[in-house]
Formats: C-alpha cells, sequence, structure tokens
C-alpha cells in the first residue's frame, strides 16, 4: 500500500531520493511527520518517497527485494540475516519494546502458565521480542513454542485477537500494550525484564534503520543526512510537548493516558549513546541468544557480526 506523502523536495537542487519503508502502524510514521512538518528534509537536499506497509514482515520483503532503500526492521532480523549471508547495516532507531499482556481478571501471571494457553505473536516468528522472549523462557525451562499455541499476525490483529477473546494472551508492540492497559488489560512479562534475565544493562536498540552495504556505498552522504535529520526530530520531539499536541491525529491515543503513554515510552526508547557501546550490549545478547536458542533464533553464528553497524561519517570527513 503507497502512501501519498513525500518529505520535503529542494526548489534549486535536484534533491537526493530516498525511498522508505513505513510500517502504517508504527512510530516511524510520527518521526517522519515532525521531518517532513519542520522542512528537514528539504534543508537536508533530501526527497523522501514512502512506501507503507501494514506489518514488518512486509517492510523485510521490500528491503530484500530492493523496492524501498531504508525501513525500521528489528536487529535480530538483521543480523540473522547477515549471518545468512545478506549484506544488510543496522543503525539504532528505538530501544522501545512491549510486553505480554492479557485481561486484567485473567488466571495466566506468568510465563510457565501459557501452556495450553493461546499466545498471539505480533511481527511474526522471526520478530525481536518474540525471539528475546523465548530465549528467556528457555532459561526458565520452559519451550513456549511447544507449551502454547502460537498465531502470528500484524500488531493491530493480535491487539483484536486479544480483545475479541481469540487469544488468551498477547506479545504485542510497546504502543500496542499501552493502548491495552488504558483499556484494562494488565502485563504479566516485559521483554525489558527478558532482556536484563540474558545479561543486558543498557537497553539495545531493538529496532533500527535498515539498508543494504551496496545502497551505502554508493549513496553515502544521503544516508548520512538522513540519520541526521532523524536525529533533529529526535530532538524536537524531546524538548517539544507541543510538538506532540501536532503528532496527536497520527497517533490513535484514544485518551489522554494513552497518549501521554506514547509520548513518554517513546522518549524513553530513543538512542542516545554510541554506537560503539550499542555495539558492546547488542554484542552480548546476541551471544546469549545464540546459547539458549541456538541457530533456530539467531541463525548460524554464535557471535554478532559488528560490521552489522553503520558508523555516519563524521561532520568535515
Amino acid at each position: 500500500m503507497a502512501l501519498c506523502l513525500i518529505v520535503g523536495t529542494a526548489p534549486t537542487l535536484a534533491a537526493e531520493t530516498l525511498r522508505i519503508g513505513l510500517q502504517t502502524t508504527g512510530t516511524f510514521a510520527w518521526q517522519l511527520d515532525v521531518i517532513r512538518r519542520h522542512n528537514l528534509a528539504k534543508r537536508a537536499g533530501l526527497d523522501l518517497k514512502i512506501s507503507g506497509f501494514a506489518s514488518p514482515d512486509a517492510g523485510k520483503l521490500a528491503i530484500n527485494s530492493g523496492s524501498v532503500d531504508i525501513a525500521v526492521v528489528d536487529f535480530l532480523w538483521v543480523a540473522r540475516a547477515r549471518a545468512l549471508g545478506a549484506k544488510l547495516l543496522f543503525y539504532p532507531y528505538s530501544s522501545a519494546v512491549g510486553a505480554i499482556m492479557v485481561k486484567n481478571d485473567s488466571p495466566l501471571n506468568k510465563l510457565k502458565d501459557l501452556k495450553g494457553h493461546v499466545l498471539g505473536v505480533a511481527g511474526g516468528p522471526l520478530d525481536k521480542s518474540w525471539l528475546i522472549v523465548q530465549a528467556a523462557a528457555i532459561r526458565q525451562g520452559i519451550d513456549l513454542k511447544k507449551s502454547a499455541t502460537l498465531q502470528y499476525g500484524a500488531p493491530p490483529l493480535i491487539s483484536q485477537k486479544l480483545q475479541q477473546g481469540e487469544a488468551e494472551a498477547s506479545l504485542n508492540f510497546w504502543n500496542f500494550c499501552a493502548d491495552l492497559e488504558a483499556r484494562g488489560y494488565r502485563r504479566i512479562f516485559e521483554v525489558r525484564d527478558a532482556e536484563t534475565s540474558l545479561g543486558v544493562k543498557e537497553p539495545v536498540a531493538m529496532i533500527g534503520y535498515v539498508f543494504s552495504e551496496s545502497f551505502a556505498a554508493t549513496h553515502r552522504s544521503a544516508i548520512d543526512r538522513f540519520i541526521e535529520i532523524t536525529q533533529q526530530a529526535n530532538d524536537i520531539m524531546l524538548q517539544s510537548d507541543q510538538e506532540w499536541d501536532a503528532l496527536r491525529p497520527l497517533m490513535n491515543a484514544e485518551d489522554d493516558r494513552t497518549f501521554k503513554a506514547y509520548r513518554d515510552r517513546t522518549r524513553e526508547g530513543m538512542p542516545r549513546r554510541p554506537v560503539t557501546a550499542e555495539v558492546t550490549d547488542a554484542s552480548a545478547l546476541f551471544h546469549t541468544l545464540a546459547a539458549i536458542g541456538g541457530s533456530d533464533l539467531v541463525g548460524p553464528s554464535q557471535e554478532l557480526d559488528q560490521s552489522l553497524y553503520y558508523q555516519p561519517a563524521r561532520r568535515g570527513d
């Protein structure tokens, strides 16, 4: 599904085009709206052509097929794909993660309680949160793939399945979890807790901007300018509450509580540390996942290929 959105075109010099893959229900749309309204792409000499998708898997397929240049994708999916030979690069976007949610009156309270019950999983079998939860459960002696009945789907569908009683629990993205909390649902297991149990000291950016090595080799300046304007957009969202009032129509927040949860969780998830520090925790997480879950989780490599992480050129380079 293509969105009729073009973010910035330089009026005098020909702007460099970047084809962006966007999950329509994701927070990336909020960041791109800030870029549009503040003319950040225009000033950077970029013309952002946006294609919208209903699920994260569609964005992954678009990157693999070359139909988009950049998409926001799971870190673990990219790491696994690279271990299998795909020449992809990753730059941190957000460390915000979700949780396993149940109805407030549900008898389910722990991971072990999911045995024999239906668990909806947003994002598909290789979604980063699902892989991390599986690994944390395995450390507790629980194989969720065998003990629970699994349903996969796009985040809105998984949320609906829980609300309609088709699933008894759901693992969903953080913004859908915030919406469910406002509706009286509760968390029984946080993905952040799963990360901690696997030895991560600081939150890892579990999703990021992804693009191919070949594209980066020929469009390095455009990628660096794109990363710079996304950071400018983050600074605006961090510093201005009024900016969020402008974003609210895109956020599908039905009440103030949900709106503030979306705003605060988004801010909390914005990366603030150097890529080198990110690599350290990401490598530790990847190694732990490999030891617990093996190739089904991380692919054939037991260690993270640290060249996966893209390093923008410093100004003046």
